[in-house]
């Protein structure tokens, strides 16, 4: 019976540390719903105005010589997806990177043009194409990622077929 003491502060520690430690499905939803961090990489509306001014000096008068010569009319200078098609493609590539074994953590965005066959009105103008990037799993077992290397362009349909059009920014 002396011994019971010790027992029982073990318990008691033990229950704390579970209750700290241990996850719990109510209270995690509405504090991730409350938690909103700002991304690395966000820059100012300024910094965004230089950078556009910057490509309208130095990359539009050359690429659009070019473009008008083959199309009649000025390149494309963005393109615009809805919320709801991004959230979609994500939900739709998370779904099949998982199916394939890869891990997906990002997108990258290529430019690209469109071809003498091309619809639409776009025949020879710029668009970007949305691919997700992660890595091959090598291991269900594995703990750690220990690859030192960017993610590489995963084996998932890209998306494309956003809006484009020209003018800077802000539109």
């Amino acid at each position: 019976m002396k011994k019971l003491g010790p027992i029982i502060l073990g318990f008691i520690i033990g229950a704390v540390l579970t209750y700290f430690f241990c996850p719990r499905q109510a209270d995690d939803m509405h504090s991730m719903d409350a938690e909103v961090v700002k991304p690395s990489g966000v820059i100012s509306v300024k910094d965004a105005q230089a950078l556009n001014d910057n490509w309208t000096k130095f990359r539009k008068p050359v690429l659009d010589s070019v473009t008008e010569r083959r199309t009649g009319k000025e390149d494309y200078r963005w393109a615009w997806w809805s919320l709801k098609d991004i959230e979609d493609y994500i939900a739709f590539t998370k779904v099949g990177a998982k199916e394939a074994g890869e891990d997906f953590t990002g997108l990258r965005m290529y430019f690209g043009a469109y071809g003498d066959n091309a619809s639409d009105g776009k025949k020879n103008l710029s668009t970007i194409f949305i691919v997700p990037t992660g890595t091959k799993k090598t291991s269900k077992s594995a703990v750690l990622n220990l690859s030192l290397q960017d993610d590489d362009d995963l084996t998932r349909p890209p998306l494309n077929q956003g809006n484009g059009g020209g003018g800077g920014y802000p539109q």
